[in-house]
């Protein structure tokens, strides 16, 4: 009997369908995370509710992370945790991981954008993150409230 890990899409979906809030819009679609994860310069980290690397095990994603590098920059792309998993430093392991993986590769800057008043704000600040500007009114919800985005940015190395 031949074991195959589990298709990290599946896992990455299963985390994404409940832990953005459809209010405000920020989920992707399936098909959306699977044609980043074609391209070359995509990369992607998961995360099992005991904190390890869950990539290539039958452990259950608590966590994932979708990130895109053009020369020696990253942007983070999405970033969530399952609500269930929350408050338990899953994320900032996770985050962790993500920039050690990006420093790895080369990457002296990793930037990203996240709604005004998003609690993962947190979290980005705790790791060093600091607001570079601001997107007014970018984001929609779906009762037409206008959100601003705020861009971050963290040098490593």
């Amino acid at each position: 009997m031949n074991w195959r890990a589990p298709d990290p899409l599946d896992r990455i979906m299963e985390v994404m369908d409940c832990a953005f809030e459809p209010r405000f819009g920020e989920a992707w679609t399936r098909r959306q995370v699977g044609d980043a994860l074609l391209l070359g310069n995509c990369h992607f980290g998961l995360i099992a509710t005991d904190g390890s690397d869950c990539s290539e095990t039958a452990d259950l994603a608590a966590g994932f992370y979708l990130s895109r590098s053009v020369l020696d920059e990253e942007e983070l792309l999405l970033f969530a945790v399952a609500p269930e998993q929350r408050r338990r430093g899953l994320g900032r392991r996770l985050l962790g991981r993500m920039l050690d993986d990006a420093a790895n590769r080369g990457i002296k800057r990793v930037f990203l954008e996240m709604r005004a008043g998003n609690p993962a704000g947190e979290l980005y600040a705790a790791q060093g993150f600091q607001p570079v500007g601001i997107r007014p009114g970018y984001y929609r919800t779906s009762d037409g409230e206008r959100l601003d985005a705020i861009s971050q940015e963290l040098k490593i190395r």
